[in-house]
Order: structure tokens, then C-alpha cells, then sequence
């Protein structure tokens, strides 16, 4: 499971199936350091979790960085060794392996960095309910939020059929955004050898059409959030007007 955007994945039901049908479950928790399931955090709940720590993640470092945790030692083993070379000492080749080892000072960053999470993400939560708050009545769709959960706010989406539109909107007012993401992964050039085509995943598609991320980072302030607010509701009043 992937817990996009920040939020955790609906676990229970992942790992019921997988524990009936002998699966492993990998908890991709790239965007998701810090937030929580039903009181557990995003890297608990699975065999195995991967953790991001490319510089634009909510605990990013100053480089290239990534963690494994888990809490089977038979898998710690392996991760190792896959992390270095395949040794299981040095010298010693148990299987091919790769250079994934991470270089010391990233971790020296992190470490200090690790302090701040939580006050990070509790500022990302209260722009996120400041954004919400602002944009109740707009008229565009936002991430439904879950009483069992409590998203790091990664990336504030919202979705509209008038994407492109508001997006040349908001950087008229030098306002940036983001679209995550342009291209569906099963249109990718990388996977045209599996032979989807555009229609086969239309859910897929339209979210792909009418994501636009909004401005989200613990330094925001109040004000910079609200602004943004008024220039996304200036847009979408407008539009009603054009469109009624």
C-alpha cells in the first residue's frame, strides 16, 4: 500500500487479506513520516516500510537518502546485504547486491532534523485546516478526511475539471503549484509493454487530469495560506459566473 499524499492507506483490510492469502505487506511511506492509522504510525503496520528522505519529503535530508525498517531480523539480514554489495562481511559476496549505503552526513542531517517532525507536521495540519476551511464552499473536491487517521499533509491536493485554468490563475498570482501527477503510470512509456491504453483506468485518468497540489510547508504562514485561499476562490467564482 501507498500512503499517498500523507495519508495512511485503510490497513486493516490490506493486512487481513494478506496475512489469508500468505502475502507480504510493504508499506510505501515515502510521503507519510509521522502520520497515523488508528493511533499506529506509517511504517508500523506492514512486514516491511520504505521511507523517503529525498529533500522535499516532510524529513528530508540534504541529498539522496532512503530507509528499510522492519522488525524481522531475517529480512533486517537481507536488506543488509542488499545494501552493500551483497555482503554479509566484507569481502564476503552472500548473493548480487547494490551501492544503497547512505552517506553518513545525510544521516548526521537527518538525525537533527528528526527533532522538528512533529512540530513540522502539526504546522502542515494546521495550514491543511486552514486551507479546508477556506475552501469549503468553493465548489472543487479535496481529500476526504478520516476520523481514524491523522494525515503529515505531505502534498495538499484539490481537484478540479478546470485544472489547467486555475493553475495559469494562481501563477498569474505568483502563486506555484504542482500537478501530481501528469501522466498515469500505466500510460507510461516505461510500461507501454503491458498494453494499457488511455481509457482502460478512467478513475485513474481523471484524477490525473484535475490534481493541482497548493503551496504546503511547515514555514507557510497563516497569512501566505489564506492568500493562496482567496486567489483559488477568486478563480472559482469567476468561473461560476462564465459557467453557470
Amino acid at each position: 500500500p501507498v500512503h499517498l499524499y500523507g495519508g495512511c492507506a485503510d490497513m486493516d483490510p490490506i493486512i487481513e487479506i494478506a496475512r489469508r492469502h500468505n502475502l507480504i505487506v510493504i508499506e510505501d511511506a515515502a510521503q507519510a513520516h509521522g502520520a497515523e492509522y488508528k493511533g499506529r504510525r506509517a511504517g508500523s503496520m506492514g512486514d516491511l516500510a520504505c521511507f523517503s528522505f529525498y529533500p522535499g519529503k516532510n524529513l528530508g535530508a540534504y541529498g539522496e537518502g532512503g530507509a528499510v525498517v522492519t522488525n524481522n531480523e531475517q529480512y533486517v539480514q537481507l536488506i543488509k546485504q542488499l545494501r552493500d554489495h551483497g555482503q554479509s562481511e566484507k569481502y564476503y559476496h552472500d548473493r548480487i547486491g547494490y551501492n544503497y549505503r547512505m552517506e553518513a552526513i545525510q544521516g548526521a542531517v537527518l538525525r537533527v532534523k528528526l527533532r522538528h517532525l512533529d512540530d513540522w507536521n502539526r504546522a502542515r495540519r494546521k495550514h491543511a485546516e486552514t486551507y479546508r476551511r477556506q475552501l469549503t464552499k468553493v465548489g472543487l473536491r479535496m481529500l476526504e478526511e478520516h476520523a481514524d487517521r491523522n494525515s503529515v499533509h505531505h502534498i495538499f491536493p484539490v481537484f478540479t475539471e478546470q485544472r489547467d485554468e486555475l493553475r495559469q490563475h494562481l501563477r498569474a498570482a505568483s502563486v506555484d503549484t504542482g500537478i501530481h501527477y501528469p501522466i498515469p503510470v500505466h500510460l507510461q512509456r516505461g510500461y507501454s509493454h503491458l498494453g494499457y491504453k488511455a481509457g482502460d483506468l478512467p478513475e485513474t485518468e481523471r484524477a490525473s487530469r484535475e490534481t493541482l497540489s497548493l503551496p504546503m510547508y511547515a514555514e507557510l504562514r497563516t497569512e501566505d495560506v489564506i492568500r493562496v485561499a482567496d486567489s483559488v476562490r477568486q478563480f472559482c467564482e469567476q468561473s461560476v459566473e462564465v459557467h453557470p
